[in-house]
């Protein structure tokens, strides 16, 4: 009988790799790990944005200063 799962091939490595640390400080320096490749790859794309000119200081100026919080529709009174 044939097992389905619905995790892709990477998040079956990653339990995988889990699956061999044997320390929460292990788990702990792969979630660093992790953190530091994500926060790289946002890094090298802001760069690439930059650079390609699709972003500025005026453009960072107005995301840092704009408003996202959805309304409440319900508010109570």
């Amino acid at each position: 009988m044939e097992q389905r799962t619905l995790l892709n091939e990477a998040q079956l490595s990653v339990l995988r790799l889990l699956g061999r640390m044997k320390t929460v400080e292990q788990v702990n320096e792969l979630r660093q790990l992790i953190s530091n490749y994500y926060a790289q790859k946002a890094t090298e794309e802001m760069d690439r944005l930059w650079v390609a000119g699709e972003w500025s200081e005026e453009k960072n100026d107005s995301v840092l200063n704009e408003h996202l919080r959805t309304p409440y529709r319900y508010a109570r009174q």
